[in-house]
Formats: structure tokens, C-alpha cells, sequence
């Protein structure tokens, strides 16, 4: 491999890297909500699936029923980080598509 291939290389490794590192920080402070009950239950989580907020409007509360309320929190938060993980793949994969290297396969 010649040393101009390397050093082309080598710099879109780097901007690759730089890259990933600005996506992980917009995935820290993006949010992303998942819902049930027709917005009974919100459920927010960041870009790296953690949940940050958690909303149930007291209408949805029955003490008589506790199992809806709690398959309600459930399914909000299942949607919360499936959305949280597209979103999060979507951008890497971004990232990862514009590196060109030839044989390295990402």
C-alpha cells in the first residue's frame, strides 16, 4: 500500500471517528418519545436508550387496574427505545457509509 493511500486512509478514519464521536454527543441530548393509551403514558428516552422523563395522566391511573396501567408503561417505553434505536442506527449508519477504503469493509 503506497503512502498516499495510507495517509487518505488514515485522514477518513479520523473524520470517521470525529464523526461518531459528534453523533454520540447529539444522541445524548436528542429525546424521542414513545406513547400509549392514546397518550395516556409518554415515555422519553435520548438517543443512547435512557429514559429521561415519564408521564401518566391520572385518568389513566385505576386502582382497580393496575395490570392496563402497567402493560400501558411498558408499551410506552418499548416504543420509546425502538424509536430511540432507529433513530440511533440511522445516524451511524450515515457515518459509516462515507468512509471508502479500499478492502475495509465497516
Amino acid at each position: 500500500m503506497g503512502g498516499n493511500m495510507q495517509k487518505t486512509m488514515m485522514k477518513q478514519l479520523q473524520k470517521m471517528q470525529a464523526d461518531m464521536e459528534r453523533v454520540q454527543l447529539e444522541l445524548g441530548e436528542a429525546r424521542v418519545e414513545g406513547t400509549s393509551g392514546g397518550g395516556a403514558v409518554r415515555a422519553v428516552v435520548d438517543g443512547h436508550q435512557n429514559f429521561v422523563e415519564l408521564h401518566i395522566d391520572p385518568a389513566a391511573v385505576d386502582a382497580d387496574d393496575i395490570e392496563m396501567l402497567q402493560d400501558m408503561v411498558m408499551a410506552a417505553c418499548n416504543d420509546a427505545v425502538r424509536k430511540s434505536r432507529q433513530m440511533a442506527e440511522a445516524k451511524m449508519a450515515r457515518v459509516t457509509s462515507t468512509v471508502s477504503v479500499p478492502g475495509l469493509k465497516l
